[in-house]
């Protein structure tokens, strides 16, 4: 028996699409899961498809183009820097994405980073690891409410770090376009005067044209040689060779990474294998409750706007004006 309608899922970062089945069957939609991203894959899928949600997968302009009954566009997470919006808008598409599910999470890693850099964990538990037991190893440690955290973008994610930082009696500056503390009466900086005076400094932008490559050897070269780095946001953000460079030179103490360009990263390069640098899968968004939530208003976007409903979170509004 043919279902009405047909939901392209180009991937996913869980185990099935069970959860999306249920909700989009709902309104008698099929799902048909990609193989594989590759950009010719979808374009064939996309030919006979009424809606595409994505994660990581790139949906260019040809799969867009391609997409000629496409009524929506999800991406089941926050950055759209993986669909191509501007094409999308053209064609009269909507574009959904799931800005707030998350932000518990990726704020608790950032912390969790950030506190393995200020107590050498990292580098304690190399170590260990390799047999040696030497308290004296890594950065001289200091007290937390001694230190200050610099917040490069304050959004919702940069907001509740901000919050859970001072819980923690730290000092916490940040910056952004906008430079508005949004109510928080977080001290704002301009982007200079935070390289200088942090001691952490967290990223917390999305990825365009005008954050891509912002952390490179000129803006690193800027923060303390005592300072860390610490990334949860989008791994074009930082120039991984400038960063390197740093790190062999001492120029900052260390990094912490959660997310990389390309994804996964090469795992033997010098820069992941080095004591003073903590890497993770790209997992701070990860949490039992985080996944559900998103699979479920991500499938919920697609089921509302292929009855005809518009669904929340659209990137491209202007899209349903007559």
């Amino acid at each position: 028996m043919s279902c009405n309608f047909r939901v392209l899922i180009t991937d996913r970062a869980w185990p099935d699409c069970d959860v999306e089945r249920q909700i989009l069957s709902q309104v008698d939609a099929e799902v048909v899961e990609a193989p594989n991203g590759d950009e010719e894959t979808l374009v064939e899928l996309a030919r006979d498809v009424d809606a595409i949600a994505t994660c990581w997968a790139n949906v260019t302009e040809p799969v867009v183009r391609e997409a000629k009954r496409c009524r929506i566009i999800a991406r089941f997470g926050i950055g759209l820097d993986n669909i191509a919006v501007p094409v999308a808008s053209e064609l009269g598409i909507p574009v959904t994405y799931v800005p707030d599910y998350c932000v518990e999470e990726v704020a608790d890693h950032t912390l969790a980073l950030l506190l393995a850099c200020a107590r050498n964990v990292g580098i304690y538990h190399h170590q260990s690891k390799a047999g040696t037991y030497d308290r004296s190893a890594g950065p001289p440690l200091r007290r937390l409410s001694e230190l200050t955290l610099g917040l490069v973008g304050f959004g919702r994610i940069g907001q509740t770090v901000f919050r859970k930082a001072r819980a923690l009696g730290m000092s916490v500056v940040a910056h952004s376009r906008s430079n508005d503390a949004c109510g928080t009466g977080c001290r704002m900086l301009k982007w200079d005067e935070l390289l200088h005076a942090a001691d952490f400094v967290s990223l917390h932008c999305p990825a365009n044209d005008e954050t891509r490559g912002m952390m490179s050897a000129t803006a690193i070269g800027k923060m303390k040689s005592s300072a860390w780095l610490i990334n949860t946001s989008r791994g074009t953000l930082v120039n991984h060779a400038d960063l390197w460079e740093a790190i062999q030179s001492e120029g900052i103490a260390g990094a912490a990474l959660d997310v990389f360009d390309p994804e996964p990263p090469d795992l033997s390069q010098p820069l992941f294998l080095h004591e003073r640098v903590i890497v993770t899968p790209h997992a701070a968004f990860l949490s039992r409750e985080s996944l559900l939530e998103l699979r479920s208003r991500t499938a919920t976007q697609v089921a509302e706007s292929l009855q005809g409903v518009r669904p929340e979170h659209v990137v491209n509004p202007h899209v349903y004006q007559d």
